[in-house]
């Protein structure tokens, strides 16, 4: 080997993806893991062929992602930089090790969290693993069942009620891409001597462009997750934690991100988060006010339609949202005659369009600045041949015209929730997790205690967890779900598939009433 090639190797500043490019052209011998020693035998396919040459383990010049003090040291100091914090950590198993290692660091064994009822299945998994009493924030909901921002006087409300909180944990932006005013809860928060905890995965493109909301890792927040993968062009099951201020140690947090996160990180993965960092810190401005210009001519066009409705226009000037992700394209049937599911299908089936999200009255489209402009025209104009298929029906629509609704929009509008389901713990969470389970005819189940999540998928947000009493309006509400035809989560049909709550089941703990 040249010595040239030699210092190329040993540089601890440089590319990850290059240095790996480097060793993979190098003259060193892999007699270490992954067994497949850059070498994927030929029925594996070109790529991940093409993937092996670069999929290595901690060898030495490639420092350690548990004690990293060479390029992955430089790497993460470098996404501290660009993104605002104290402190970032690489995450390779995802925003969901950064939500359990966040609040594993906040809050102490057995406490009490004041957490939004809209966030991630994650977190509740890190109240369960930490055996946490939740206190929930519940959010308004706007039209078509949007959740609304958590507000500020939310917060001081609940940390008045209850002194003994020891974090708050907020989801900003949500999945919807509607943001709370991160700054003022984090001013209540520290009031109180607590913790402000914000998911931010869809968020972490904020920040880079007039036009844009902020950040949250800039607003106050101790601890901010954001998964690179879900808006940036990082590879799937990328994101970053960041931590701010001195609330929370560095020490605490590197002690349950080596918990949580695997002890063979992927360098693939983290050669993709430096890439993205690397753009972000060059060109992200540049990238960023072009998309704000991208997107201004899309809704330009976009607001022609009369029957489809596009709501990420709209819902910016109603609740208590501090601003609103224009990237996630949310496109509302509420009110007319087809429902969320069947656009979504019309989208996919017909002019193969893949959306991120369906719900009863809504699909959701994200979009960024990697979007091609035919992706984009594509999706205009699905938009605008399906509005003007409806806006010629005068009755219910007809078999042949491919949007045969399952319900009419009077059921439609009637089934949508007003406010977010409520329900009662009657067992702690952690205690209902482990209890001895039986499954229930959901139409039975009124009055009994879950043993199981519930959640539409994606985004999957609970409508109950384990240890809370199933109500009529639960049921209800899954029924409805079901028979539209979206991923109901947490109920099973012997059968396999079911089309009401007659035929499901849900997990109840065994031989308990409310």
């Amino acid at each position: 080997m040249s010595g040239d090639k030699e210092n190329g190797l040993r540089k601890p500043d440089g590319s990850l993806i290059r240095r790996l490019e480097l060793y993979r052209d190098s003259g060193y011998y892999p007699f270490h893991m992954p067994g497949h020693k850059r070498n994927m035998p030929p029925e594996a396919g070109e790529v991940l062929q093409a993937a092996a040459g670069l999929d290595i383990t901690e060898i030495d010049g490639f420092d350690d992602l548990h004690q990293p003090e060479g390029i992955l040291h430089l790497a993460q100091e470098r996404a501290a930089e660009v993104f605002g914090a104290d402190e970032t950590f690489f995450l390779v198993n995802g925003s969901t090790a950064g939500i359990l290692t966040a609040v594993s660091a906040a809050a102490r064994k057995g406490g009490r969290v004041l957490v939004a009822r809209n966030c991630h299945k994650s977190v509740y998994h890190a109240l369960c693993l930490r055996e946490l009493e939740p206190v929930f924030l519940y959010p308004k909901l706007l039209e078509g069942g949007v959740a609304d921002a958590i507000a500020p006087e939310q917060v001081e409300e609940m940390l008045a009620r209850y002194p003994d909180i020891q974090a708050v944990l907020i989801t900003s932006p949500t999945y919807d891409g509607v943001v709370s005013d991160v700054e003022a809860i984090g001013k209540v928060v520290h009031q109180v001597g607590a913790v402000l905890i914000v998911d931010g995965a869809h968020g972490a493109h904020f920040g880079f462009a007039p036009g844009q909301p902020e950040s949250p890792v800039r607003l106050g927040a101790d601890l901010v997750v954001q998964s690179l993968h879900k808006t940036l062009p990082a590879l799937t099951q990328t994101a970053l934690l960041h931590r701010n201020g001195k609330v929370i140690s560095s020490e605490a947090v590197r002690r349950f991100e080596r918990i949580y996160q695997t002890s063979s990180p992927s360098y693939l993965l983290m050669g993709s988060m430096d890439s993205c960092v690397r753009l972000l810190q060059e060109r992200g401005r540049q990238i960023y006010t072009e998309f704000e210009e991208k997107l201004n001519r899309l809704y330009a066009r976009l607001a022609g339609l009369r029957v489809i409705r596009i709501l990420s226009e709209e819902l910016p000037e109603h609740g208590c949202m501090k601003a609103f992700d224009r990237g996630k394209l949310l496109i509302s049937t509420q009110n007319e005659k087809i429902t969320g599911n069947l656009l979504y299908k019309e989208l996919l089936n017909r002019y193969h369009l893949q959306m991120e999200m369906v719900c009863d009255t809504y699909v959701t489209a994200i979009l960024t600045p990697w979007d091609t402009g035919d992706g984009l025209l594509r999706l205009a104009e699905a938009l605008e041949e399906l509005d003007e298929r409806l806006l010629r029906q005068n009755g219910p629509p007809e078999n042949d015209d491919g949007l045969k609704a399952p319900e009419t929009a009077a059921q439609t509008e009637k089934g949508i929730p007003r406010s977010w389901p409520r329900t009662t713990a009657a067992v702690l969470l952690y205690e209902a997790v482990e209890a001895p389970k039986s499954a229930e005819p959901l139409l039975e189940a009124a009055g009994k205690i879950s043993a199981t999540y519930v959640n539409l998928y994606p985004p999957g947000i609970p409508l109950i967890i384990p240890g809370e009493v199933i109500t009529e309006e639960l049921i209800k509400l899954i029924d409805k779900y079901v028979r539209l035809g979206l991923n109901v989560q947490g109920v099973e049909s012997p059968g396999g598939g079911g089309v009401s709550a007659r035929e499901l089941t849900i997990e109840t703990i065994k031989g308990r009433r409310n």
